[in-house]
């Protein structure tokens, strides 16, 4: 089982590499974003909480967010790996994270930071909005994301660095050249 998380800001290409990292290994691929989307739509109590939350452009609370987690991992006992996408954002939750794993006798083996600068986000962001209208792309919400990413998020890197698990790539290029870069870091 190997399981990876990959980091990066809004617009980063998370989603668009997951998708291929999901095609090539068989991960279970758990985004924060798409749970807190799914919970919403379907105004469930935890969507409820959540779009309250989401709506004011903070994010969810650690134990929100973990308690979900830990549901998506359990629904899950035979998976080939994880691929963890919008989570971790705190070193709190890199923490709650690996004593999770730890006691499911699992690890988060690799770290993949897909490195992007905040005019080429704003930039992939404004064309998504033409083909994907998402209420957290938003003007005023994306702005608290994306602040929240350089200012605080950015901060979990070193944790994982520390310990050897952390890759940063290039998230500037040919989708498939970022890729093929993630795969190497994964297949070594």
């Amino acid at each position: 089982m190997i399981n990876l998380v990959i980091f990066g800001p809004p617009g980063a290409g998370k989603g668009t590499q997951s998708e291929k990292l999901i095609q090539k290994y068989g991960f279970v691929h758990i985004s924060t974003g798409d749970l807190f989307r799914w919970h919403t739509k379907n105004d469930t109590a935890l969507g409820k909480r959540v779009k309250e939350i989401m709506n004011s452009g903070a994010l969810v609370p650690d134990e929100i967010t973990i308690s979900m987690l830990k549901e998506e991992l359990d629904k899950n006992p035979n998976a080939n790996g994880f691929l963890f996408d919008g989570f971790p954002r705190t070193v709190a939750q890199a923490e709650a994270l690996d004593r999770f794993m730890k006691e499911n006798n699992s690890a988060i083996h690799f770290v993949v930071a897909l490195d992007v600068t905040e005019q080429e986000v704003r930039s992939r962001i404004a064309k998504r909005k033409l083909v994907d209208n998402r209420a957290d792309d938003e003007e005023d919400k994306l702005n608290k994301r994306i602040d929240e990413y350089f200012n605080k998020t950015i901060h979990v890197l070193p944790y994982y660095k520390n310990q050897n698990r952390l890759t940063t790539v290039n998230g500037i290029g040919v989708i498939d050249e970022i890729f093929n870069s993630i795969c190497a870091v994964i297949d070594k």
